[in-house]
């Protein structure tokens, strides 16, 4: 194996020392999870699959999670491709602020978020009159999950439109494609893996949202803060088989998602 024109160990030192990193850091994501699922009985689990009250969280936090990617992306995608292809004044601040949802408290942010939707705000009042109903129901929940996660969608798609090469497009756009057509057929399909990643990944952080969701909208209950009801309720050994559930639902989901990621770039090749 060569590095360049220079051949090196395969197994050198520092190799083995990067190795020996890289497991202590999967023995850190592995161990936890791990010792739940050997915890916890398969009895447990499937018994937990039957209440009724599970079922509902879990069905609500997926499609939740759904409609809350399907719906910002309709304007974060061309939001995206506006940030990679265009310069602008203030430019950094933007991309800072699309970045805040990562970095704050997620409690912060179901304050800010909960301030914004009240009843009595502009949002709100707007939203009643379509009868809509921010707090305490499904478009509350799809709101903060939307404002938590929405930063991954952004960074993916507008680093896969960067990757897109821009002569691809201008050479289009003097064959006479308006730029409508240039986006829907050129740069979209081209960008299409690093925009399929965002969305996997902001749905999937979607779903695991708690402290945001748990401020605007505690009730109608999402599978996250059923796990912590129950665990304050009944304490650890409870909770196991609702947690393992959830992750292992999570994992198929995520998983599928993956796959048809991987088709895509097949098929795209």
């Amino acid at each position: 194996m060569t590095n360049g024109n220079k051949p090196f160990a395969r197994f050198e030192p520092l190799h083995l020392l990067f190795t020996f990193l890289g497991g202590l850091v999967l023995l850190f994501i592995v161990a936890p999870l791990a010792g739940m699922v050997l915890k916890t009985s398969g009895a447990e689990v499937v018994q937990t699959a039957h209440d009724v009250e599970v079922q509902r969280s879990v069905f609500l936090t997926l499609w939740t999670s759904m409609a809350a990617t399907s719906i910002m992306a309709v304007a974060a995608i061309p939001f995206a491709y506006l940030l990679a292809r265009k310069e602008f004044a203030f430019k950094r601040l933007v991309m800072a602020i699309i970045d805040l949802p990562i970095v704050i408290p997620h409690s912060a942010a179901g304050i800010a978020i909960l301030g914004f939707i009240a009843g009595d705000s502009f949002v709100g009042t707007l939203g009643k009159r379509f009868g809509i109903h921010f707090v305490g129901g499904a478009a509350g929940i799809m709101t903060a999950m939307a404002f938590v996660s929405l930063p991954f969608l952004l960074n993916a798609a507008r680093d896969g439109f960067s990757a897109v090469p821009e002569r691809l497009e201008k050479a289009a756009l003097g064959l006479g494609a308006s730029p409508t057509r240039v986006f829907f057929t050129i740069s979209v399909p081209l960008a299409w893996r690093a925009i399929l990643s965002g969305l996997i990944l902001m749905w999937a952080r979607g779903l695991s949202e708690f402290g945001a969701v748990a401020i605007v909208a505690y009730h109608p209950i999402i599978a996250p803060v059923l796990i912590y009801e129950r665990f304050g309720a009944f304490g650890l050994k409870y909770t196991r088989p609702i947690s393992v559930l959830f992750i292992g639902i999570c994992l198929v989901f995520f998983i599928v998602a993956r796959l048809l990621d991987r088709r895509q770039t097949h098929a795209a090749r």
